[in-house]
């Protein structure tokens, strides 16, 4: 089947080229890519993006790259010839997106750095997503998603206390890099608009972690006070905490807001602590965090889950069971919004992924196909783009070059 460029979203008749492979920079493509922009994603020939190995593997290929590689035309392309490097900045010529996410001064060694890209296309928007950005005394370093939660400060303060940090349970730290990375190329784009020219996006994992550390830069800065792990509470806002069913599930429950607490106490039979002046503020609260959690654990232990929804939804107080996986996949909120799809796949018949994110009322994204093969495009892509003929492709690929 011949790929349609693009679809009918809001990112329709945007062209991007990646230049990425595993995780942050191929994420910030998928997203553009179920917004209508149509993705050309340059591969190494061969085994093409070692995420195709990842994951779920079998005969029929990675289930991840599946999802990951979705509305992309794949184009085998070797930079490290003279001849894929040229071939790559001419495609680049045709895109208004480049994003890539190699180390700090690969690009640069293969002819492809912003000076000439950017020379050669002043409107290109080139987003580069690295371990510790393109400056810096680290700017050189590898750096993934496990180092970036260390050095970003996430995982100083994930656990409990008295344990070893905690690593959260996904590649977070990629995911946070490329979603800057997409409210950066959409930024550059929209200044493009009044000036004509395109920029350089430098994105590092370890600060995407940084940013989402909320106060505890200046509250050290101004304290001295370094936020330590606190396990599933909320060191700052009381009660907030997970709490075990008595038929063994976990949920948790958010009563942290002054009037959502009053209904809280209320429906787990606390008049007390409803009325108590002084906990009728959020610092009186964190105070008594622990009385607090005690009395909500004793009223969740007395109660199946069922029983636990039942009287918090009827009450209006935040709670949600945590979920599995599996939980998800039969959940009637995430169906009902299309967060659940199944898309037909030639290597598996169907693969079952997440829905397309964020939802838009008049031009909403898509899934149009799956992963594809590596190079199934290259034919196609060097044909429409660069006009090249079949005889220069075929030795193209004679010579290693494609």
């Amino acid at each position: 089947m011949v790929a349609q460029p693009g679809g009918f979203g809001a990112l329709a008749g945007i062209r991007v080229l990646e230049m990425g492979s595993l995780i942050a920079g191929p994420f910030a493509t998928r997203i553009m890519a179920d917004l209508g922009a149509d993705v050309i994603k340059i591969e190494p020939p061969g085994k093409g993006d070692p995420l195709r190995e990842w994951g779920e593997v079998s005969d029929e290929g990675s289930l991840w790259f599946a999802v990951q590689g979705r509305n992309k035309r794949s184009v085998t392309v070797n930079l490290r010839t003279a001849r894929g490097q040229e071939l790559a900045r001419r495609l680049t010529r045709e895109c208004d997106v480049l994003v890539e996410n190699f180390r700090p001064g690969a690009l640069e060694r293969w002819g492809l750095g912003p000076e000439r890209l950017l020379a050669d296309h002043p409107g290109l928007v080139m987003v580069r997503i690295s371990g510790f950005g393109q400056t810096g005394p680290y700017s050189s370093r590898p750096g993934f998603g496990n180092v970036a939660e260390c050095m970003g400060g996430l995982r100083y303060i994930t656990g409990f206390p008295d344990r070893p940090p905690l690593r959260v349970g996904m590649s977070l730290a990629d995911h946070i890099a490329a979603l800057y990375a997409v409210v950066g190329a959409l930024a550059a784009l929209q200044k493009r608009k009044s000036t004509g020219r395109g920029q350089v996006v430098d994105v590092a994992l370890n600060e995407s972690v940084f940013s989402l550390l909320q106060d505890a830069l200046p509250q050290y800065a101004r304290t001295g006070r370094v936020q330590e792990r606190s396990g599933n509470d909320l060191p700052f806002a009381a009660p907030s905490n997970s709490y075990r069913t008595g038929d063994g599930d976990w949920m948790a429950i958010s009563g942290n807001a002054d009037s959502i607490f009053v209904r809280l106490m209320r429906a787990i039979g606390r008049e007390d602590l409803a009325t108590d002046p002084g906990l009728r503020d959020n610092l009186g609260r964190v105070a008594r965090v622990r009385e607090l959690d005690d009395a909500i654990a004793t009223w969740t232990a007395a109660h199946t889950s069922a029983e636990v929804s039942a009287a918090l939804e009827a009450a209006e107080v935040p709670f949600g069971p945590i979920y599995s996986i599996a939980d998800i996949a039969y959940d009637p909120q995430y169906q009902a919004r299309d967060m659940i799809l199944s898309v037909p796949d030639a290597r598996f018949g169907e693969v079952v992924m997440p829905g397309v994110l964020p939802v838009f009322g008049e031009t909403p994204g898509s899934i149009r196909w799956s992963g594809p093969e590596v190079g199934e495009h290259t034919v196609e892509v060097l044909r429409q783009l660069l006009d090249l003929p079949e005889d220069e492709i075929a030795r193209l690929r004679e010579q290693g070059d494609i």
